[in-house]
This record gives C-alpha cells, sequence and structure tokens, in this order.
C-alpha cells in the first residue's frame, strides 16, 4: 500500500470516532424526554399550586365580606325597626336533657325575664334545641304570663311573701333612696316592674326559677290601698292619715 492511500483512509476513520454510536444517540434521547416531561409536570404542579392559593385567598376574603354585609344589614335593621317598651333579660341558660326510647334528647332551657318598668311584668321559661329559639319562646311566654303591680311611691305598699316550689321570697316596702335591696333573679324582676326602693329576703330554694317564681307570686298577691280603702268606705288619704 503507497502512502497515498494511507493518507486517504486516516481521516474516514477519524470521522467514524468523532461521531456518536446509535445507542448512545438513543439513550441522550431518551434522557431529553424525560427532562422535557418533567419540566411539563414541574409546570403542572406550579400552575395547581397558584390555583390553590388563589382559591385560598378567596375562601379568606369572602367570609369576611359577607359578615361585614351582614353587620350592616343588622345594623342597619336595628335603626329601622321601632323601638319597643318592653325589656328582656336573660336570668340562666342550661343545656338539660330528657331520655327517650332512642336515648338521650339534648336542649336548652331559657329562663327570661320581660317587664316595661312601668308596673307590668312575666317570667317565662322554654325549651329548644337551639339558644336562640328557646330565648324567643321564653319571651313569648314571659309576654303570656303579665301580671301588673300596684307601685305606691317608687315601692310597694305592704310586706308580702311569695312561695314557688321550695322557694320563697319576702319583700317589704322601703323608704325613698333604699334602693333594690335585692339579688339575681329577685332584683331583675324587682328593677323590670319599676320598683326602686324595696327590701327582699330570699329563703329555701336558689334556684332562679324558682326565686323568679316566688318574687312574681308575692308581687300578685299585693293589695293596692285604693281597693283597701273601697273596702272599707274611707278614701285613701283617710287610710293614710
Amino acid at each position: 500500500m503507497s502512502l497515498e492511500d494511507e493518507l486517504e483512509e486516516t481521516p474516514a476513520e477519524e470521522n467514524l470516532t468523532e461521531e456518536n454510536s446509535p445507542e448512545e444517540s438513543s439513550v441522550q434521547e431518551k434522557a431529553e424526554i424525560e427532562t422535557a416531561k418533567e419540566a411539563e409536570i414541574q409546570e403542572e404542579v406550579e400552575i395547581e399550586t397558584a390555583k390553590e392559593e388563589e382559591i385560598q385567598e378567596e375562601v379568606e376574603v369572602l367570609p369576611a365580606d359577607k359578615r361585614g354585609r351582614r353587620r350592616k344589614q343588622r345594623d342597619r335593621y336595628e335603626e329601622e325597626k321601632p323601638q319597643s317598651e318592653w325589656i328582656e333579660r336573660v336570668v340562666q341558660i342550661r343545656r338539660v336533657t330528657k331520655v327517650v326510647k332512642g336515648g338521650k334528647k339534648l336542649s336548652f332551657r331559657a329562663i327570661v325575664i320581660v317587664g316595661n318598668k312601668k308596673g307590668q311584668v312575666g317570667v317565662g321559661c322554654a325549651k329548644a334545641s337551639e339558644v336562640i329559639i328557646a330565648i324567643q319562646k321564653a319571651i313569648a311566654d314571659g309576654r303570656k304570663n303579665l301580671i301588673t303591680v300596684p307601685i305606691f311611691k317608687t315601692t310597694i305598699p305592704h310586706p308580702v311573701t311569695g312561695r314557688s316550689g321550695a322557694g320563697s321570697v319576702m319583700l317589704r316596702p322601703a323608704s325613698q333612696g333604699t334602693g333594690i335591696i335585692a339579688g339575681g333573679a329577685v332584683r331583675l324582676v324587682l328593677e323590670l316592674a319599676g320598683i326602686e326602693n324595696i327590701l327582699s329576703k330570699s329563703l329555701g330554694s336558689k334556684s332562679p326559677l324558682n326565686a323568679a317564681n316566688a318574687t312574681l307570686e308575692a308581687l300578685k298577691s299585693l293589695t293596692p290601698f285604693s281597693e283597701v280603702a273601697k273596702r272599707r268606705g274611707l278614701t285613701v288619704a283617710e287610710l293614710l292619715n
């Protein structure tokens, strides 16, 4: 073989060594495909994360907006509704149970005192599965059981005692400036009745319902001076003198 032939064959061999083999090229293509798939998956994950963040922001913002709208509606309703002369005071809310065939039935009991501070007062008691409904029913019950209290110069005409269950309440008239010497449910009943000066003593059961009902019974048994004077054939001035 001549020298020229060797020189012609050498570049061909070098070209073969520089080019990649078919196996190496297929592996490289697979690696590029996998890299592209991973990039697509990463983009999808980022898109989903962005969507979740947007949804979370909407969830956090919407309830606050709704609360704001509801608060404005409630304030507008409170401003527009007519002011009632009746005043309601919740004395007690208890969770009670009733045993039935299927088990225990849970409910709430509410005790509410209703009055107008002008001689009318009532005590209501009701049960319901929700607190708000129980209070509303108790208010309705209290308005059904209203009584008229004979008030004489910001106090009661004479001493009286009322009983309800195992509890009793003793009431006595007091001079001007004494205030309401009472506590708990007894004080609320006397305040909403419009009495400003009175002495009281609660005996026996400490249940708020018994104390309120005993106070109501005591106020029921009061006799105004006008009726006593009429029975005796006298005027109120002559009776007081």
